[in-house]
């Protein structure tokens, strides 16, 4: 740090998680992490704390007193995209994929270790700073539209609202039409880490875009992995994404 400035303000986290042991046990290692961590007990308390806090990062248990998580995510994400990292009891596909449609970025089923909440919360941050710090631009698939720098999607006339992950997910798939990646590639170079158990989450955040952006928007390759669909060859050099 250079003579006389003034050290970066902690990141805030919020942990919503009735399960008191489990909270305090997150939180404290994440304490130890050089962050400011709040904690809510139950859904109603966890959208006001996030409403008053406005944290960079939220660790959401899926089952929740008064509101469960689901809902809390709905409401944390409608002003704003801020990362969520859900928790779960149940390694359900099911709701891996009902809690990706509104808003969740990554899962843990538990029992997790902390070495692992702390890995997937430093990767989701590393991935807000690295598209933030990007440079900007517009990137189509077919009639969708990603804006690079406001992070805003449209598809014809109607703006779409993506989490920050299926946003990464389908702005990296868009920069390189019609390239095929597999769900290990996907997950070092869009999600930050590489693990076996992470390919579920990738195909469950596929199935959230073509939920929003249509069947089209990302094609499966069997046997390999996913890629854009490839309009380039329809497209204008100057609608062509690079």
């Amino acid at each position: 740090m250079h003579p006389g400035a003034a050290p970066a303000p902690a990141r805030t986290i919020v942990v919503i998680e009735d399960e008191a042991p489990i909270a305090s046990a997150v939180a404290a290692r994440l304490r130890s992490e050089g962050f400011a961590v709040e904690i809510a007990a139950d859904g109603p308390a966890g959208v006001e704390t996030c409403e008053r806090a406005r944290p960079d990062l939220v660790v959401l248990d899926l089952m929740l007193p008064g509101l469960d998580g689901l809902e809390v995510c709905r409401r944390i994400q409608h002003d704003r995209p801020v990362p969520v990292l859900m928790l779960t009891a149940r390694d359900s596909e099911t709701d891996k994929v009902v809690g990706l449609a509104v808003g969740a970025d990554d899962y843990l089923t538990k029992p997790f270790s902390s070495r692992e909440l702390v890995a997937r919360v430093h990767a989701l941050l590393r991935r807000v700073d690295r598209a933030a710090a990007g440079t900007g631009g517009v990137l189509r698939v077919d009639d969708v539209q990603l804006d690079t720098t406001s992070r805003r999607v449209q598809r014809g006339n109607d703006t779409v609202h993506l989490t920050p992950t299926e946003f990464d997910l389908l702005a990296h798939l868009a920069g390189h039409p019609g390239q095929v990646f597999t769900r290990s590639q996907l997950l070092d170079q869009v999600w930050g880490y590489s693990d076996g158990s992470g390919a579920r989450t990738v195909d469950s955040h596929v199935r959230a875009l073509r939920r929003k952006l249509g069947d089209e928007i990302v094609r499966t390759v069997h046997g390999v992995g996913y890629a854009a669909r490839d309009t380039s060859v329809a497209a204008d050099s100057g609608d062509r994404a690079s």
